[in-house]
């Protein structure tokens, strides 16, 4: 109150903090019909006194609230979608619940907040799914259209293709918490939850099964059976069945350290052309050339 020419004028107050318990369920519980749009995103819905306190308070505008379970001892921070809750209620997504470790009908204190504009954030999916999505930054951008803020710590659930992945927020700037409306924020993937130990473990037991030169040898053998002439006479001794030849098929075996962007080229590895061409210098040197006689077609003129 000010007082001004014998005047007492009434200025409303600013920056009030607005405070209120509510009893707590999840989306699931709000009476109507389904409402995919809360379930999906980062709001969460009040009754409507509380728009009106807000109002009277005059608090900043977009409207962030933090989220406090005291008896568990554990906060997020969400943004407000509609005032149509029953009095003394308010409803939340079901990730952000299980985050704050609340149960159905638990107390939720609900505490107004000024939060910084994002500039970076950090995720990590909690499944190896995550990484058959073509374009997953793509994908994130769209899902947290529905989020206000975003805290270091909390795992969100966005919907894809009728699947729901779930990211840790690993890192936030400027802040633990941050507000993320209408800004141009970086964004950066730490690898999924089990990646790493998979693909090592994939490289170790290759890593046992391959020879050192990296390369991996079959055996084909030819055919093992005997011939027999048509006219039932007995085989010379330079039509005995030839010696079996084996020959040797390289296979290529992928380089799992390789990085993107170079190209390795291994020399020591023997060319197929020249591993067969030594079997085929034996079998040469045994053959013996043609030795009889030759007559021509053509009778000679005398």
């Amino acid at each position: 109150m000010f007082q001004f020419s014998g005047f007492n004028m009434m200025f409303p107050e600013t920056g009030r903090t607005f405070k209120a318990s509510y009893k707590c369920f999840s989306v699931s519980m709000l009476p109507g019909n389904e409402r995919e749009d809360v379930e999906n995103g980062g709001k969460i819905i009040m009754p409507p006194s509380a728009l009106d306190t807000l109002t009277r308070l005059n608090v900043e505008y977009p409207m962030l609230f933090k989220l406090i379970n005291n008896k568990k001892g554990r906060h997020s921070h969400a943004g407000v979608l509609e005032f149509v809750a029953d009095e003394g209620k308010c409803y939340l997504p079901y990730w952000m619940m299980d985050n704050l470790l609340l149960e159905e009908g638990d107390i939720l204190t609900i505490e107004s907040v000024s939060l910084p504009v994002a500039k970076f954030s950090k995720f990590q999916p909690h499944s190896t799914d995550f990484l058959d999505i073509t374009n997953p930054k793509a994908v994130l951008e769209n899902a947290l259209r529905n989020f206000a803020c975003l805290t270091t710590g909390d795992v969100i659930a966005i919907k894809y293709n009728k699947k729901v992945y779930e990211l840790c927020v690993l890192e936030t700037k400027p802040g633990n918490a941050v507000s993320i409306i209408e800004c141009d924020m970086n964004v950066e993937f730490e690898a999924p939850v089990g990646y790493k130990e998979t693909s090592e473990q994939v490289k170790e037991n290759i890593r046992d099964e391959v020879p050192q030169d990296h390369v991996m040898e079959e055996v084909v053998e030819t055919f093992k059976g005997s011939g027999v002439r048509l006219d039932g006479k007995k085989k010379k001794e330079n039509q005995l069945d030839a010696p079996v030849v084996k020959k040797v098929l390289a296979r290529g075996v992928p380089d799992y350290d390789y990085k993107f962007g170079l190209l390795r080229f291994d020399h020591l590895i023997k060319a197929i052309s020249d591993r067969v061409a030594e079997n085929d210098t034996n079998i040469i040197e045994t053959e013996e050339s043609f030795q009889g006689q030759g007559f021509s077609m053509k009778k000679s003129r005398k």
